[in-house]
Order: C-alpha cells, then structure tokens, then sequence
C-alpha cells in the first residue's frame, strides 16, 4: 500500500505550466492560418484593386450594377459610373465589388465584418 501512495501525485501539486495552455495556443495558430490571414489577403487585394481603378474600366458594384467609369469626383472618393448611353451614376469608390469578368460569387456579398 505504501508504493501506491509513493507513485501518486503529491495532493498540492496540478499539472500546468505552459502545457496546460498548448490547446489553446494551437487553436489560436489554426484560426490564424485559417480564417484571419485569408481575409486579410482579400481585403489587400481589394484595396490595391480600388486604388488602381481607372476611367474606362468596366466595373461591378455590390449591388450588382454593371457599368464603366466615367469620372471620379470629390478627390477620387466618388466613382462616375457609366451604365447606358444617356445614364450615368455616382457611386462610393469603396462600393465597387471588382472588375467585371474577374469576379467570383464571394466578391460581390457585403462583408459581414465591413
């Protein structure tokens, strides 16, 4: 009887340190590489997109206008969009989802985060 209370765990002492935060510390690497460095890939992309936009680029916006840029007005903050002969918008730069022919189905959803 007296080697079973040898091999046992003194009664004051826990198992710990940093071992007892590895879970949580690889949970917090796999949402990482999983979702916040994707995103923030996509949100760089979109940015250098917009600031790269360009009269006579064909364009869709969230809503899912489709159209050309005429213009920019207010410093470039609003875009002049071009979407029949005798029809013209103004939209917010940051409205526009990509370039017409390069966009997927995600692209034109509004952020959730946004």
């Amino acid at each position: 009887m007296d080697l079973l209370y040898a091999l046992a765990a003194p009664e004051g002492q826990q198992g710990g340190g940093i071992a007892a935060f590895l879970p949580f510390i690889l949970i917090m690497v796999v949402i990482y590489f999983l979702m916040i460095r994707p995103q923030s890939k996509r949100q760089k992309k979109k940015k250098l997109m917009i600031e790269n936009l360009k009269k006579g680029d064909r364009v869709i916006t969230i809503g899912g206008i489709h159209g050309s840029i005429a213009g920019f007005k207010n410093n470039g903050k609003v875009v002049l969009l071009k979407i029949d002969k005798n029809m013209n918008i103004t939209v917010n730069r940051s409205s526009i989802a990509g370039i017409a022919g390069s966009l997927t189905e995600e692209d034109t959803q509004l952020d959730a985060q946004a």
